[in-house]
């Protein structure tokens, strides 16, 4: 496996307290929206984004003949902490990403300031294989983690029947049809600004299909999350699940109830995104959870 480039960005002062991004599977950086991103940075944070290996600009590979972890993934984490000079930073990380960000919290906690978790599931429980027992309908042992809203799954099941979109305005429209659902049903779907997005995640993209070298990455690395270590964490946490989480409903009490000291906020309205009314709010707790 060879390293591959990273892209990353980073916004305020260099002498600022530094805060890491982490998003999810098959997603750009660019999904820390700008607005949140900009209060962070407005409250007196050094902060960086980047898109993952496989996504956005960052570089991309061929799976066959150069297949990677998500290991490999993880360890980009620490790859863009070294290119920003930094031994440490509060990490704050979105679905997969949190869970990125509990395994590093676990396993290097002198590079963790502090944990922010959103919209993710607890290290360790078998998220995925969750998701893939909802999709097949399957019985969920006892002691799963909590299903999907049905929604979600049955969007799922029609996708993965779908012919692929071929031509870029079926690809945004696709695009912003997942986004619509991850968004949930408490707040109203700006339409618009999911179309603004999906077209700047097209365009960014050197390689739109490249994203779903992620699910490959998943399959030869099924060991990548330890069981039963979350109590090991010592950094500061702050768990944040919005009200109408489709993906991983309840899924953020479980992170908090494990990790010793960890304060669990729920967003009202929330999904699994991140749209403009929640901004302010997340934005809030996280500078408040960062403060040095």
């Amino acid at each position: 496996m060879r390293n591959v480039t990273i892209w990353s960005e980073e916004f305020g002062a260099e002498t600022d307290t530094p805060i890491l991004l982490i998003m999810g599977s098959m997603s750009q950086g660019i999904l820390w929206p700008d607005e949140f991103v900009g209060r962070l940075a407005a409250g007196g944070r050094r902060v960086i984004r980047y898109d993952h290996r496989d996504t956005g600009r960052s570089g991309t590979v061929d799976f066959a003949t150069d297949p990677y972890t998500w290991d490999d993934i993880k360890n980009d984490v620490y790859r863009v902490l070294a290119a920003h000079g930094l031994d440490s930073a509060h990490l704050v990380g979105h679905s997969a990403g949190g869970l990125l960000s509990q395994l590093i919290a676990v396993e290097a906690p002198e590079r963790v300031r502090s944990l922010t978790v959103i919209a993710s599931s607890p290290l360790g429980r078998g998220e995925g294989q969750v998701l893939l027992r909802a999709l097949t309908g399957q019985p969920q042992p006892k002691g799963s983690l909590p299903e999907p809203e049905q929604e979600f799954v049955e969007f799922l099941r029609a996708l993965m029947a779908a012919p692929p979109a071929r031509d870029r305005p079926a690809l945004i429209d696709s695009m912003i049809a997942e986004q619509r659902v991850l968004h949930g049903t408490g707040l109203p779907f700006d339409e618009d600004a999911a179309r603004r997005l999906q077209e700047r995640v097209y365009s960014r993209a050197r390689d739109l299909s490249a994203a779903s070298n992620h699910r490959l990455a998943a399959g030869v690395s099924p060991d990548f999350e330890p069981v039963d270590a979350l109590h090991r964490v010592k950094a500061p946490t702050l768990v944040i699940e919005g009200s109408h989480e489709p993906v991983k409903p309840g899924h953020g009490a479980l992170i908090a109830e494990q990790i010793p000291g960890a304060r669990l906020m729920t967003v009202a309205g929330m999904g699994h995104t991140l749209p403009l009314e929640t901004h302010q709010e997340l934005a809030d707790a996280i500078l408040t959870h960062t403060a040095e």
